[in-house]
């Protein structure tokens, strides 16, 4: 029986760029400043920022300053970044069956969501009456 090999982290980068590229326009446009980062694991300090502890349980966050919280005035801020987490995600992927430019597109829509201001729970509800 052969391994299989899990996918490269340019995989994830490049379905992560065509999740933002099958966006709307106008959705598109907004996140043209927004680094797009592929790690293999959240750091302990982006766990403690959302209040997890296993590593596992978080497969992508936005960190950055909302659309709607920004002012014009700012000037030479840190670009606001996506990142995924890669082996969140496989692991993800391997429990679920889903596949992983579906997973990574998910994950990219739904940070998106947090860069145009909208909260955790307003993502949530937004995915249940999509369903």
């Amino acid at each position: 029986m052969r391994a299989l090999i899990p996918p490269p982290i340019q995989l994830f980068e490049e379905l992560a760029l065509k999740a933002v590229y099958l966006m709307p326009a106008q959705f598109r446009a907004e996140l043209v400043d927004v680094v797009i980062r592929v790690e293999e694991f959240a750091t302990a300090q982006q766990l403690e920022a959302v209040g997890m502890a296993d590593k596992w349980q978080l497969s992508g966050l936005y960190e950055g300053r909302p659309l709607p919280d920004q002012s014009i005035w700012e000037s030479g801020r840190i670009p606001p970044v996506i990142s995924l987490f890669r082996q969140p995600l496989l692991a993800e992927m391997r429990q679920t069956g889903v596949g992983l430019e579906e997973l990574v597109r998910h994950v990219v829509i739904h940070e998106a969501g947090h860069h145009f201001g909208f909260s955790d729970a307003e993502m949530h509800a937004l995915e249940r009456s999509r369903d």
